[in-house]
């Protein structure tokens, strides 16, 4: 017989990525499950950059957090699509960084506004990307001994 203990640790997704380059060329990243994206710096050129990556890991967090929210709230069936747009403005002085971020919700469906908008502030609670870049989290640099 399995207790709920170890249910919970089998749900437990590996989590992590690293990046690799040479001297010349772009970053290559390997997730900690073995997913992989080859990082883009040319203004037109299509794929991700480090920021790109920045506002889809949030866009998407957001996404699947109003779509738990709906589910637990009883109003998934009368949802069609939740889409999610992040941006960001750069700041102008100090370090380089994101000085603010931006999360534009389309939830299609048979809601009202007022349900909506219970969506979204329950995907903020909920969202573990966007609960981390509010509470600024402790920042630790190692250099690995070869």
């Amino acid at each position: 017989m399995r207790n709920m203990a170890d249910d919970t640790r089998a749900r437990i997704r590996p989590t992590g990525a690293t990046a690799s380059l040479g001297r010349t060329g772009f970053p290559h990243i390997v997730s900690a499950t073995g997913g992989e994206i080859d990082i883009v710096t040319g203004a037109s050129q299509p794929g991700f950059n480090p920021l790109d990556l920045l506002y889809a890991s949030l866009s998407a967090c957001l996404a699947m957090s109003a779509r738990i929210a709906a589910h637990q709230s009883g109003l998934l069936e009368r949802i069609e699509a939740i889409a999610v747009e992040v941006t960001g403005k750069k700041a102008e002085h100090g370090a380089s960084r994101i000085e603010r971020l931006q999360a534009t919700f389309t939830i299609t469906g048979d809601l009202g506004a007022t349900e909506r908008a219970l969506l979204i502030h329950q995907a903020e609670e909920i969202c573990t990307v966007s609960n981390t870049l509010k509470a600024s989290p402790g920042f630790d640099l190692r250099i690995e001994e070869e």
